[in-house]
């Protein structure tokens, strides 16, 4: 099984036995707490706070504990994921009592998903045992009570899964360096670390470090044991981990924690040791790491926040059913594939696949398959069906691929008209013989010949290039000859990636530009555009759409009645906010080029659509990927299918995957498409386990709606 980027299969289990409330959440916040927090959590539902004992077991020792449940808990049989909060040296179980309010509202917002935090309290050693099973004379197998002992009766004691992918740790300081080893020591029990500035030093706790002085690392009547130290420490614990379970960490300190006086000590500066963990963590196969470093010092200036930006992210980690499996067939060969497009002609499907990425293959179910390929890198982009049954692609090529261009060397852009039986009708590769030219997007025409819209870095018909690379829109009839082409461009870099006809007759090209398309206006960043043209090519109009993040138009489809709706993404604000990240981005453009309704639509992730259909009653279908939440996360990146009404709103949006990366390949390019009736899809996916990269197809699963 290939290494994770994420959370496995969660199973639910456990039935409730007892809880006695005896306390509601929203405790005041502890000194150099901040209180913003607790102020709006009074406008939310509060959760409840509950005590009780964790019986001695294993470990020989009892563990009391109070337990947050979230607001609804008694009303609802649902199952919930767990987080163990693990307090710092001298605290008790109050310290982290003060964040129940925080839990309301990012439970109440939705940025987490309802769950329980339980604080358990840890006085052996004076309160210094620092989470493990001690060795001195004096001390107690803490970590066995806590992992196990505590674990299984909090699972029996309340509505939790009874599985890793649903139970995370977190602590600060001293606590920081147990959900550390807890979350690397045990992860058949936890899925994920919340570690705040941790106590953790490499290879050993500096000489006025505390963690010498309670017995913790301690063997028979030696308070503290250098082997004994080295041995639980985190460095040993990565060179073991299983890389079959994933595991995340999220570690947070100040940038103002103290500093030790002894300047050969200075390596062990919390601060230091924080980077030096992450920067080993991430460098472990099946652990991942996220690092922030906030403004503040040793205490809960630093630490609230902390718990707040580390919740949010790990719940990405934890989930409590099981995500939507890939639908249809995974196919590919022991190399790195590429999806090339899905169509339907008569009742035969046909798949393009890009098979090592640079040798695109049609293949159909009823047995028929085609090469489109040279001996050069090629690669093809879309796959449709025309009017009289043919199938239409686009693409490019760096060889001879239509046999009149030898000595080939340069990417050229190409476009081919297949039959339905799978013979190869024309092929005709056009571009500028000195320059890069790429073709990304097609659309049949009504009379059997293609619009075809990529770019050129160079001069195609006669047109000068305006700056680095241009947009480029081609026409070829139904005999593939080249009608025309029309390559627009400002300063910077211009790329046409989406074409499709309106229900007007005219032809709508979109794309991305770096700076001002003419007769447009930068707006910072990267920007989105989309243009209309007659079918001789004459260009009635150009918009451009911004913020000053990054914006792009990836893919169009024509409204039932007039204009179209271009999708894409913005790292700003195009629609009514923004929700973090790069947002999916929807915005239907009128026949006139003016924005009747835009969309933005995420998490707090990045969120990118990819391909676009639209049925006849104006319902709008968009398929991406993002690598945040919106139903169950599979792990790392996965396909998101998105149900619009036909005046932009979100009826329903589904999160399919594999726990590696789907839809996208590692540099979050999208790789993913939808035939014409937006009920079939096809895409990349690293979880295929057939080779580096894998193509899906299948059909949608059914949504939920809304």
């Amino acid at each position: 099984m290939a290494a994770r980027n994420r959370a496995t299969v969660a199973v639910a289990a456990s039935l409730l036995v007892a809880a006695v409330h005896v306390a509601t959440s929203g405790s005041s916040p502890g000194v150099g707490g901040r209180d913003e927090a607790a102020g709006r959590a009074a406008t939310v539902a509060p959760g409840t706070v509950v005590t009780g004992t964790a019986p001695a077991g294993q470990a020989g020792v009892a563990v009391e504990y109070a337990a947050y449940l979230p607001a609804g808990y008694d009303e609802t049989t649902d199952e919930y994921a767990t987080i163990y909060l693990l307090h710092g040296r001298g605290d008790t179980l109050a310290a982290w009592q003060q964040v129940t309010a925080d839990l309301d509202q990012l439970i109440a917002d939705g940025t987490v998903p309802p769950l329980i935090a339980v604080m358990p309290d840890a006085p052996w050693s004076d309160r210094g045992s620092w989470y493990v099973d001690s060795e001195h004379t004096a001390g107690e197998a803490v970590e066995t009570a806590l992992t196990q002992d505590l674990v299984g009766h909090i699972d029996a004691t309340y509505r939790t899964v009874d599985d890793r992918d649903a139970r995370a740790v977190g602590g600060y300081s001293m606590g920081g360096y147990g959900a550390l080893r807890y979350a690397l020591a045990h992860q058949d029990v936890f899925a994920a670390g919340l570690v705040l500035s941790p106590a953790v030093y490499v290879p050993l706790p500096p000489a006025d470090s505390s963690a010498r002085e309670f017995g913790g690392f301690g063997v028979g009547d030696t308070l503290f044991d250098d082997a004994r130290y080295t041995e639980l420490n985190y460095p040993a614990l990565l060179a073991s981990t299983d890389p079959e379970l994933d595991t995340h960490l999220f570690i947070a300190v100040g940038d103002d924690e103290w500093a030790n006086p002894d300047p050969a000590e200075a390596q062990h500066d919390i601060d230091f040791e924080s980077a030096r963990l992450y920067n080993a963590a991430r460098r472990v196969d099946g652990v991942t790491a996220e690092l922030r470093i906030l403004d503040g010092g040793h205490d809960w200036d630093v630490w609230r926040p902390a718990f707040r930006d580390g919740l949010t992210d790990l719940a990405g980690y934890l989930r409590t059913t099981d995500p939507l499996p890939l639908p249809g067939e995974i196919t590919g060969t022991d190399g790195d594939d590429r999806a090339g497009g899905v169509a339907v002609t008569g009742d035969t499907t046909v798949t393009a696949v890009n098979e090592r990425g640079v040798d695109p293959v049609l293949t159909s179910d009823d047995g028929w398959t085609l090469p489109l390929a040279s001996p050069a890198n090629d690669r093809v982009y879309g796959l449709h069906t025309g009017p009289g049954g043919d199938l239409y692609t686009a693409g490019y090529t760096r060889g001879d691929l239509d046999g009149q261009h030898p000595g080939n060397a340069r990417d050229d852009a190409f476009a081919a008209r297949v039959t339905s039986a799978g013979a190869r009708q024309w092929l005709t590769q056009f571009g500028d013989p000195a320059a890069a030219d790429r073709a990304y997007a097609s659309v049949p025409a009504p009379d059997g010949g293609l619009y075809v819209a990529g770019y050129t870095s160079g001069s195609v018909g006669g047109t000068q290039n305006a700056g680095d690379k241009d947009a480029l829109l081609a026409r070829l009839d139904a005999d593939g000859t080249l009608l025309w082409t029309r390559q627009l461009g400002g300063p910077g870099e211009d790329k046409a990636l989406a074409v499709t006809i309106g229900a007007d007759r005219r032809v709508y090209v979109a794309g991305v530009t770096s700076q001002a398309m003419p007769g447009g206006t930068a707006n910072g960043g990267l920007d989105a555009w989309v243009a209309r043209y007659t079918d001789a090519g004459t260009q009635d109009w150009l918009r451009q759409f911004g913020t000053t993040e990054n914006d792009q138009f990836t893919a169009l489809a024509p409204l039932p009645t007039q204009g179209v709706v271009a999708a894409g993404h913005t790292g700003g604000t195009l629609g009514a906010a923004s929700h973090g990240g790069n947002d999916q981005l929807a915005v239907a453009v009128t026949s006139s080029g003016r924005a009747r309704w835009i969309t933005q639509d995420g998490t707090d992730g990045d969120d990118r659509a990819a391909t676009v259909q639209v049925a006849g009653d104006g319902t709008i279908t968009i398929a991406g990927h993002t690598d945040g939440r919106v139903g169950v996360s599979a792990g790392g990146v996965d396909v998101v299918v998105s149900t619009l009404g036909s005046r932009g709103q979100v009826r329903d949006r589904i999160q399919f995957g594999t726990e590696e990366r789907d839809g996208a390949d590692e540099w979050d390019e999208s790789n993913l498409y939808l035939d014409a009736t937006g009920t079939l899809i096809t895409g990349l996916t690293f979880g295929g386990g057939r080779g580096l990269g894998d193509v899906f197809t299948g059909p949608l699963p059914p949504g939920e709606g809304t």
